[in-house]
């Protein structure tokens, strides 16, 4: 049996000396520091509505309940949300408050309640988690992510999260540290999309197809990269299973500082993408979505 109050309690303690993201920036969040993230113990959101262009299973015919959080633990200079990662914008919501968005965001009938850029909140998710099963939440809840996470804390959302949406963006370090500003993303993001993968099991849908419980990993393919979509998907078949549900996704367009290189300063073309996918076919990932490039499903 879980104890999510003990979890609970785990988890604010580590923002004592944060650890909740891979970085290990050690600062006492809880007294008001801010790291590389910088959020301190206040939450932060930029959003909090129905949103309608995610997976099928995901949006389904009413909707995602899609909560945007303020601020991220990456840097990536493609990044297509950065006035929310990077520049921060969003307002103050109090834990309470939350709690009663989540709820009100199912009476309105959305699907799921779904957590994008979760990471450095992962104690505040966890609690207003616990908190609004206690008051009658009963859709799924969803941690839509990067994938760079820390394995320790994953395992104290144990329970708390139903469905796990994480990028894998790159098959190699030096590409992470480039775009991203990430020496070691590989083996955090492949040791993290393994123990989502432990604790929720493949995507499983209800009789109307909507997604109430396992992983979906998505990855976004950069143009001129195809070796990294290639090695990305190698380890998906190889480590996930090849039945893990996977969504490729082609919308990548210049954004944020992408400009600045000359790989990333164009859109992917349907040549490219249409490589992608027969490779994905062809080492027989047969589960999931592939895309148009006017991004539909």
């Amino acid at each position: 049996m879980i104890d999510f109050e003990g979890n609970i309690e785990k988890l604010y303690s580590v923002m004592d000396k944060c650890e909740l993201c891979p970085r290990k920036c050690k600062v006492d969040r809880n007294k008001g520091q801010k790291g590389f993230c910088c959020t301190s113990h206040k939450i932060f959101i930029a959003s909090c509505n129905t949103h309608t262009g995610e997976e099928p299973p995901i949006s389904g015919s009413r909707g995602s309940g899609t909560i945007f959080f303020s601020n991220c633990t990456l840097n990536c200079v493609f990044c297509q949300n950065y006035p929310i990662s990077q520049l921060g914008n969003g307002r103050e919501i109090s834990l309470d408050d939350l709690v009663e968005s989540m709820l009100r965001l199912q009476e309105r009938g959305v699907h799921n309640i779904n957590f994008v850029t979760p990471t450095h909140y992962s104690a505040h998710i966890a609690k207003v988690g616990y908190l609004s099963r206690k008051k009658g939440l009963t859709i799924p809840i969803l941690y839509n992510c990067s994938g760079y996470e820390n394995v320790e804390i994953l395992k104290l959302l144990e329970g708390i999260i139903d469905i796990y949406l994480p990028d894998i963006k790159y098959s190699s370090n030096e590409l992470a540290f480039k775009y991203s500003g990430i020496k070691n993303y590989v083996e955090v993001n492949q040791a993290a999309l393994k123990e989502m993968k432990r604790q929720v099991g493949n995507l499983t849908v209800n009789k109307d197809g909507i997604a109430k419980k396992g992983i979906i990993v998505r990855h976004l393919i950069l143009p001129n990269m195809l070796e990294n979509t290639k090695k990305v998907l190698d380890f998906i078949a190889k480590d996930l299973l090849t039945d893990t549900f996977v969504s490729l996704m082609a919308q990548y367009h210049t954004a944020n500082k992408s400009l600045e290189f000359k790989e990333l300063s164009r859109s992917l073309t349907e040549k490219e993408y249409e490589e992608a996918v027969k490779y994905l076919e062809k080492i027989g990932l047969e589960n999931g979505w592939v895309q148009d490039l006017n991004n539909e499903c």
